[in-house]
C-alpha cells in the first residue's frame, strides 16, 4: 500500500509518498515528474515513516543537516539505482558534476567511460528529491544545469546548504528548467 502526505516547505508544497519499506517519493508541487510512480490508490495518511520524513525536512529547511537517514524504497532501472546510490553519498553543502558520477558508475561497471548525459537522465528522474540529493549535481562547465523541481528551487536548496551560488552560471534555457 502507498501512503501520501504533504509538507509545506519554504520553497513550495511537497508531496511525500511511502510504503511499508520507506520513502518512495518526494516531489515539489509542479515538478517535471510530479508523482511519477505513484499509484492512483495511494491513501492520504500520516504514517510513522512520513512523520519522520517531515521531521527530517523541518531540520533540513531550518538550515541544518538532519543527521539521520530515512528508510527509502527506490524503484528504477539498475542504471538509475546505481546513479541514485551515488547521489545518496554526496555530502550536505557539497556539489559533484555529472562527469564525476559518470566516472564512478563506469568504474563500478568495469568500463572505460560512461555518458554524462545518461547520468543526467537518471539524476533527473530521481523520485526522492532532497533526501536523495540530485540538487547537488552540477555541470562541469560551472553551470547549475536543470532541476526537475525548478531552477529557483535548486538555487534555494544549495544556498540553504551554504553553497556559494555565485560561482555557478544559472541557465535561462534548458530541458529541466
Amino acid at each position: 500500500m502507498q501512503y501520501i502526505s504533504y509538507y509545506p516547505s519554504p520553497l513550495g508544497s511537497i508531496l511525500l509518498a511511502a510504503d511499508e519499506t520507506g520513502i518512495m517519493g518526494l516531489w515539489f508541487e509542479g515538478a517535471k515528474y510530479y508523482a511519477a510512480g505513484l499509484c492512483g490508490a495511494a491513501k492520504e495518511k500520516n504514517t510513522p515513516v512520513l512523520e519522520r520524513a517531515k521531521e527530517w525536512l523541518s531540520i533540513y529547511f531550518s538550515g541544518r543537516e538532519p543527521g539521520f537517514l530515512l528508510p527509502v524504497h527506490m524503484s528504477g532501472t539498475p542504471f538509475q539505482l546505481a546513479v541514485w546510490e551515488i547521489l545518496k553519498k554526496i555530502p550536505y553543502g557539497k556539489t559533484v558534476t555529472y562527469g564525476e558520477i559518470a566516472r564512478e558508475v563506469a568504474g563500478q561497471k568495469g568500463i572505460l567511460s560512461m555518458s554524462g548525459q545518461a547520468v543526467g537522465g537518471a539524476v533527473g528522474h530521481n523520485k526522492i528529491s532532497i533526501i536523495i540529493p540530485c540538487h547537488r549535481v552540477v555541470g562541469a562547465n560551472g553551470s547549475l544545469t536543470g532541476y526537475a523541481g525548478g531552477m529557483e528551487r535548486k538555487v534555494g536548496l544549495l544556498a540553504l546548504e551554504g553553497v556559494d551560488i555565485r560561482r555557478f552560471k544559472i541557465p535561462t534555457k534548458g530541458t529541466a528548467l
